[in-house]
């Protein structure tokens, strides 16, 4: 496999297509710097190659990664591991990534964690959508991995 510096995340929410090629990740027997602050990553999306590639380049980047599948567990185990970010899909089963955001700012106020809703759903709507839900930033499916690391980086 060979190096990157940034991979496409993801797969276009209008194409149901095979997910063996979501991401291009740097070589293994590549050391990488790691991220120059430690971050503490919750991953919530029901499309698990996703949650897979996104934890793989987070760990990749020396982050704390922990994973959840639906809506419903978000709120679980944000309590358990006091996430630094929260990477959301907005169309998951059980309860919606916008659902999620209000009971989370609700729960825990503006600030913290980071809310980014990593999702399909990309038209403006959708971005007032997520902003008016309390989310800090919208990544539409697909992205580059390097998108989503500058707003993890300090002052990003």
């Amino acid at each position: 496999m060979r190096e990157a510096k940034s991979c496409r995340v993801g797969y276009s929410s209008q194409v149901k297509e095979q997910h063996s090629s979501l991401a291009t990740l740097p070589a293994q027997d590549s050391p990488r710097a790691p991220a120059t602050k430690q971050l503490r990553v919750l991953i919530a999306d029901d499309d698990r190659d996703m949650v897979a590639t996104l934890a793989a380049i987070l760990n990749d980047e020396g982050h704390q990664v922990r994973e959840v599948y639906r809506g419903t567990e978000v709120m679980r185990l944000l309590a358990e591991f006091d996430a630094d970010v929260a990477l959301v899909d907005i169309g998951m089963p059980g309860m919606s990534g916008y659902d999620v955001a209000r009971e989370l700012r609700q729960e825990y106020g503006p600030g913290k964690p980071l809310l980014i809703a990593v999702t399909g759903w990309k038209q403006s709507s959708d971005r007032i959508l997520a902003k008016l839900a309390g989310f800090d930033h919208h990544l539409a499916k697909p992205f580059e991995s390097s998108e989503l690391l500058k707003l993890l980086a300090p002052g990003g």
